[in-house]
């Protein structure tokens, strides 16, 4: 997986969830679920954030691909896709607005780290589960070779 398409994608997020907490527009979480739900399960394929970054941004930056394993990405989008899901059903479910709003305050947060420094809070959390065991080094043989190395 390209790091550089990672955080355009989570650039993306950022921008979506600080205009759902600046106006409460309820499709905003509806679509940032729908676009981790999809990036979860099909990579940038089904989500229009993620071909947009991949097919419309990345391709004119000339900077070159920082290839990374993708099992903790996709384990951050799907921490992503619990947080806009239960955001949405908070929200719109349960008339919750101030659950949702602080899941996306959480969620902006953790993109945000991603999108302008480069540190993936759900890799990170990833590592951990795999230092401890609860996921298993055959998950992600690229992680544990890599992170090993690190430290």
């Amino acid at each position: 997986m390209d790091e550089v398409s990672a955080r355009l994608v989570a650039t993306g997020v950022v921008g979506q969830a600080v205009l759902y907490l600046a106006t409460r527009w309820e499709f905003l979480l509806v679509t940032l679920a729908y676009g981790f739900v999809a990036r979860v399960f099909t990579g940038p394929t089904l989500s229009p954030l993620g071909r947009f970054a991949t097919e419309v941004v990345r391709p004119r930056l000339s900077i070159d691909p920082r290839e990374v394993p993708g099992p903790p990405k996709r384990f951050a989008q799907a921490i992503g896709a619990v947080l806009t899901g239960c955001a949405a059903a908070a929200s719109i479910g349960f008339e919750a607005e101030s659950l949702a709003f602080g899941l996306l305050v959480a969620l902006s947060a953790a993109a945000s780290l991603e999108a302008f420094i480069g540190f993936c809070l759900g890799c990170w959390i990833f590592r951990l589960l795999m230092r401890t065991g609860v996921v298993p080094a055959s998950t992600c043989e690229a992680c544990d070779d890599l992170w090993s190395r690190s430290g």
